[in-house]
């Protein structure tokens, strides 16, 4: 959650869930390689989202690194605010170095856990976080509450640029390199080298 902004899992602010996205450069180790890749906030995965059916979802998202990038709410049902959906060129101008851009939408008819991700040329490889959707206030899921609730977020690991890659590709015609490792919640498993504790680093 932003500093400065109202804590929205009270009551009093229940109707709108307000993030800051600083969209940033950050060294990452994974395979006991580390490399500088794209991240919100500096974290990788990103931040979680979590909103109520029916509330307001503001988020402001700058833009720090080189690269234009923009988000997609994906899943979301954007319903008379198309143009919050993120995906660049076509519902939306890319945001550029520098500049900051606020996606204000609000979330009708679902719960659940969907995703966010950049939706930018490959950028989503590193940027990307859960989105959280809890019933409204006096309201259940339709099963009984669990013990625990964890999300879970299938990704992937490339040594190399991701931006390499994929342009790469482009100028090749051929499929893109395939990924040095998949990951769990950005972490590859305990059967890729550079393993410890039965973590990949």
């Amino acid at each position: 959650m932003a500093a400065g902004l109202p804590d929205t899992t009270s009551s009093a602010y229940a109707s709108i869930a307000m993030y800051m996205y600083n969209i940033r450069m950050k060294n990452i180790t994974r395979l006991c390689r580390s490399k500088s890749i794209v991240t919100v906030n500096g974290k990788f995965p990103g931040p979680r989202v979590v909103a109520r059916e029916g509330d307001r979802l503001v988020v402001k998202v700058v833009n720090h690194v080189p690269n234009n990038i923009s988000i997609h709410w994906h899943g979301v049902k954007q319903l008379r605010s198309g143009w919050a959906d993120g995906p660049a060129y076509i519902t939306q101008c890319p945001i550029q170095t520098g500049q900051s851009y606020v996606y204000n939408f609000t979330i009708t008819g679902q719960r659940g856990t969907l995703l966010w991700h950049a939706h930018f040329s490959w950028m989503r490889a590193t940027v990307y976080g859960p989105l959280i959707i809890l019933p409204r206030h006096n309201e259940s899921y339709p099963f009984i509450k669990p013990y625990k609730e964890v999300p879970i977020l299938f990704g992937e690991w490339f040594n190399a640029d991701t931006e390499a890659v994929i342009n790469q590709s482009l100028q090749t015609g051929a499929a893109p390199n395939v990924s040095d490792a998949y990951t769990l919640n950005g972490l590859p498993g305990p059967l890729y080298n550079c393993s410890g504790k039965g973590i990949s680093y």
